[in-house]
Formats: C-alpha cells, structure tokens, sequence
C-alpha cells in the first residue's frame, strides 16, 4: 500500500527559503520523517517535489491504480491551480492537503484553495508535523473507507 507525497513549486528550497515563515527544515528532511511516519503506519511513500504544474498532475494522474492516496502541498499553486483541483478529482484519490505555515493566517490571497475543494481536508501551520499529521488523517480516513 502506497501514498504518495507531492510537493509543489519552491519546496524545494526549505530550509534556507523565507526560514520565519517555513522553518529551518529541509525537504529531504521532511520526506526521511514522512516516511518512516508512513511506514510505520504500513505505507511505502513515493516522494516528488516540482516546480511545474504539469509534473504535478502528471503524477496525480499516475496515482491512479498505484497509490491509495495522495498528500498534497501545492505551494502557491494552491490558490490558482484549477488543472490541480480536476486532475485531483479526476482519480478519485483521497488527498490531503498539507502546509507548513497557517495559510489562514497570512496575505488574503492565499485563504483561497482550490485544492480544499477536493481534498478530503486540510492541515496547516504545524510546520513539519503538518506532513506527520496529514499521514495519520490519510490513514485513518483508508481505514474509514475500508470498514
């Protein structure tokens, strides 16, 4: 059983990007925790992290049949991604939507998410726990759906 962990654009630079706001975390550092949280769970974790939103919904589109879901955090393609928010919906996946920061919290744009719209539900502002957190909802939401 697999889930796989998609990160979007500038996530690839955490750790030395804007570290007030996304900490001092790296990706890799992220994916090594997910993992094991996931694993420990009984999931192997596929990792991805792109810049381009076709990258990204080429995997959504290739996690049909493959994964059992899907953890999200599309960056800024979060609050302008229509192709994101029908690829979700067009492999029926349960996704996750996660974020490092408290997106409620911030600039006015970014309270909009296209992704929630499809998501099963959305976690944000617990930095790096966000990712654990967003495991044990997927993972308890497989489970729900499985009984």
């Amino acid at each position: 059983m697999t889930i796989l962990l998609l990160n979007g654009p500038n996530l690839n630079l955490l750790g030395t990007r804007q570290t007030s706001v996304y900490g001092a975390t790296t990706l890799s550092e992220i994916e090594t925790l997910t993992r094991s949280h996931a694993e420990a769970a009984g999931y192997k974790l596929d990792a991805l992290q792109s810049n381009h939103e076709g990258v990204l919904i080429d995997a959504i589109h290739s996690a049909k049949g493959k994964s059992q879901g899907i953890i999200l955090n599309a960056g800024a393609y979060t609050h302008t991604s229509i192709a994101l928010m029908d690829a979700i919906s067009s492999v029926e996946l349960p996704v996750i939507e996660v974020h490092l920061s408290n997106i409620h919290a911030r600039e006015p744009f970014r309270h909009q998410s296209y992704i929630a719209r499809v998501a099963v539900g959305q976690i944000a502002g617990f930095g790096p726990d966000s990712y654990i957190l967003a495991v044990d909802a997927l993972v308890a939401h497989l489970s729900e759906a499985a009984s």
